[in-house]
C-alpha cells in the first residue's frame, strides 16, 4: 500500500483525515480552502511531504461562491482546472472528486435543470483532464453521496459549527473510498472469472425435461439470475477474462448460451469453456495451460460448497469467494467481488480487447497440435512485431511491469510516477512492442528497459505478456535491443535475472539467447553479458515492421 497520501479540499476534511490516518501516513493539511495554492507552492509543506497519492475533494456550491449562473460559474470552473493542471507532477497520482452540486437554496431554484448543468461543466472538464494526464483519475464522490442520500451525507449543524460539510456516515464512506483506491493502486487484480452454470448463472438445471425449463427471465428470481449476467457482462467489457467449468451436456449447455431469449452472456463473451464430466480441478488446471496462465490469476464462483471446497484444497492458489444464500444477492455479490479482485486504477485498449485475445490464443494452439513442427507452427503463425511510443502508452507500460510474473527476468515493480521518471532520464531506454499475428492483435505485450549510465548499458527490466509466450518473441525483441544499441555506438549489453516463485520459465533465457554468465549472488542474481557482435543468429520467423522511431527518422531524412 502506498506509504504516503494527502487530501486537500474546499472544506473541512479533519476527521476524514483522522480516520485515514489509522491505515495510512496522511499529509496534515494547513487549514482548508486553500488546496490550489498548496499545490502550486513548491514550498508549501505538502511538497516537503511528497505524496504518492492526492486526493482532491471538491465542493461544487463553495467553489462556485452559490453563484449559479452558467457564465460565471463555467468561468471559475474552468479557471479552477487551468490552475489545477499547472500544479500537476508526474511523479503523483490524482484523484480529483467528480460533481455533485449541493446548496440549501437548491430547493426554491425554479430552473430544476440547472443543477446538472452546473454539474456537467466540471464533468466534461474532469474528463478532459484525465484523458490528458494519465496520472489523473476521476474519484466517485457523486454516487457515494447518492448512495447515502442528501439527508445522510450532509450536515448542516456540522456546517455551521466548523464548515464540516459531511456527517459521520459521508465521512466514513469517503475513508472507506480513498483507502479502496489506494489498495487497488497498489495491487495486482485477478484475470479470470470461471463460472459455473446450473443455479450460478441461471436458476435450475440445462437439460431437464421441457415443463421444468431453467431460471432465467425478467421477472422474480429469473431477473436476479439475468441481473447477475449484466453485472458480469459489464466486468468483462473492461477486461475481465470468463470462462465456464461446468458439468453438464455440452450440446444443452450450447442451446442455452445461443438460444435462449434471456441470456445476457452469449458464447462470444467466454475466452474458453470446459462443459464436461471431469472433476473442476483438472479443468482449471487445463484452462491455465491453455491460456498461459498461473492459477492465482483465477477467481472461481459456483454455488456448489464441495466444489467449491474442493478447489480450495486442490487448487489453493485460486480464489473462491462465497456464493450468496438468496437469489437476490446474486448481483451485490458479485459487485463485491469485482471490487475485491477484478477492479483497477485504469483501463487501457488492451483490456477492452482481451476476450478476443486469449479467444484468438486457443485458436493458436489448435494450429500448434495441427502443424507438423515447431518452425512450421511459428511460420504459418505469420507474427509481426512493431516497436511502439512508451511515452504515448504510460498507462499499458505501467501496468505490463506490474502485472507481468512468469515472464519477468528481475520482476521489479514500478508506479506510474517511477515510470514517467524513467521516460524521462535521458540514461534510459524503453522499448514496447506491439504484436501481431495471422489470428490477431494481441496488443502492446512487451517491453524492455535498458540503463545506459554505465559503461556497459544494461536491460534492468525485460517483460512480456504470458499469452504469447512459447513463440521465440523474445528472441526477436533481445535482437532489436542489440541491434538498437548496437547502432548507439555500443558493442556490449549486460543482463540479468533474479528468481522469484514465479519466473521460472525465464530462469535459462539468457543463456538460450547466447549470454554468458558472469556472475552469481547470494541473493540468486544472476547476471550475464553478451558481444553484440557475436550474438548467434536466432531462430525465431518474426518480422519487425516499421516502428514509430523509424518514421520519425524517415521524416527527417526526407526533410534534409
Amino acid at each position: 500500500m502506498a506509504n504516503k497520501i494527502a487530501l486537500l479540499s474546499n472544506v473541512n476534511m479533519n476527521f476524514v483525515i483522522r480516520l485515514l490516518q489509522k491505515d495510512v501516513e496522511v499529509y496534515e493539511a494547513e487549514g482548508y480552502g486553500n488546496e490550489l495554492g498548496t499545490l502550486m507552492n513548491p514550498a508549501s509543506s505538502y511538497h516537503a511531504f511528497a505524496p504518492e497519492i492526492t486526493f482532491v475533494i471538491e465542493d461544487l456550491m463553495e467553489l462556485l461562491e452559490h453563484d449559479l449562473e452558467p457564465e460565471t460559474a463555467k468561468a471559475k470552473i474552468d479557471n479552477w482546472f487551468s490552475q489545477l493542471e499547472q500544479a500537476l507532477q508526474e511523479q503523483c497520482i490524482y484523484y480529483v472528486s467528480d460533481a455533485y452540486l449541493w446548496g440549501v437554496e437548491l430547493a426554491v431554484l425554479f430552473d430544476k435543470s440547472r443543477k446538472c448543468k452546473l454539474e456537467q461543466f466540471w464533468q466534461e472538464r474532469l474528463e478532459n483532464l484525465c484523458k490528458a494526464h494519465a496520472n489523473v483519475r476521476s474519484f466517485p464522490y457523486r454516487s457515494l453521496i447518492e448512495e447515502l442520500g442528501e439527508a445522510n451525507a450532509f450536515s448542516l449543524k456540522m456546517w455551521y459549527m466548523g464548515r464540516i460539510l459531511h456527517g459521520s456516515d459521508a465521512q466514513k464512506s469517503l475513508c472507506q473510498c480513498i483507502l479502496d483506491k489506494v489498495r487497488i493502486e497498489n495491487s495486482v487484480p485477478k484475470k479470470v472469472l470461471l463460472l459455473d452454470l446450473d443455479n450460478t448463472l441461471w436458476g435450475g438445471l440445462a437439460g431437464e425435461a421441457d415443463h421444468t425449463p431453467i431460471v432465467l427471465s425478467e421477472e422474480h428470481s429469473g431477473l436476479a439470475y439475468k441481473n447477475l449476467q449484466r453485472v458480469i457482462l459489464q466486468m468483462q467489457k473492461q477486461g475481465v477474462l470468463l470462462g465456464i467449468v461446468s458439468k453438464n451436456n455440452e450440446d444443452d449447455v450450447n442451446g442455452i448460451l445461443s438460444e435462449h431469449p434471456h441470456m445476457v452472456l452469449r458464447p462470444e463473451c467466454f475466452a474458453i469453456q470446459k462443459v464436461n464430466w471431469k472433476p473442476k480441478h483438472e479443468n482449471i488446471q487445463e484452462i491455465a495451460e491453455e491460456l498461459n496462465l498461473g492459477l492465482d490469476s483465477f477467481v472461481f464462483f459456483d454455488d456448489n460448497a464441495t466444489e467449491r471446497q474442493l478447489i480450495k484444497e486442490m487448487l489453493p492458489q485460486v480464489a473462491v469467494p462465497d456464493f450468496p444464500d438468496k437469489a437476490e444477492d446474486l448481483a451485490g455479490a458479485m459487485t463485491a467481488i469485482y471490487q475485491e479482485y477484478f477492479a483497477k486504477a485504469f483501463l487501457t485498449g488492451e483490456d477492452l480487447a482481451k476476450t478476443k485475445q486469449y479467444a484468438d490464443n486457443v485458436k493458436r494452439n489448435e494450429l500448434k497440435n495441427s502443424v507438423g513442427s515447431f518452425a512450421d507452427y511459428l511460420k504459418q503463425l505469420e507474427i509481426t512485431m512493431e516497436r511502439v511510443d512508451a511515452a504515448a502508452n504510460v498507462e499499458r507500460l505501467t501496468q505490463l511491469v506490474n502485472k507481468t510474473n512468469q515472464f519477468n527476468l528481475t520482476t521489479k515493480r514500478y508506479t506510474q510516477s517511477e515510470i514517467q521518471q524513467i521516460l524521462g532520464d535521458e540514461k534510459k531506454r524503453v522499448y514496447l512492442y506491439d504484436v501481431k499475428d495471422r489470428f490477431g492483435d494481441n496488443g502492446v505485450v512487451a517491453a524492455v528497459i535498458a540503463d545506459l549510465s554505465g559503461e556497459v548499458p544494461e536491460v534492468e527490466e525485460f517483460v512480456m505478456s504470458c499469452r504469447i509466450m512459447g513463440k521465440n518473441i523474445e528472441d526477436a525483441i533481445i535482437e532489436d535491443v542489440e541491434q538498437d544499441l548496437k547502432g548507439a555506438g555500443y558493442d556490449k549489453l549486460k543482463g540479468s535475472y533474479i528468481p522469484t516463485a514465479k519466473n521460472k520459465p525465464v530462469a535459462q533465457l539468457y543463456e538460450r539467447l547466447g549470454y554468458d554468465r558472469t556472475c552469481k549472488g547470494p541473493d540468486g542474481k544472476t547476471e550475464f553479458l553478451v558481444e553484440i557482435e557475436k550474438a548467434p543468429k536466432r531462430e525465431h520467423f518474426v518480422e519487425r515492421v516499421m516502428c514509430y522511431m523509424d518514421a520519425i527518422t524517415q521524416k527527417g531524412k526526407d526533410r534534409a
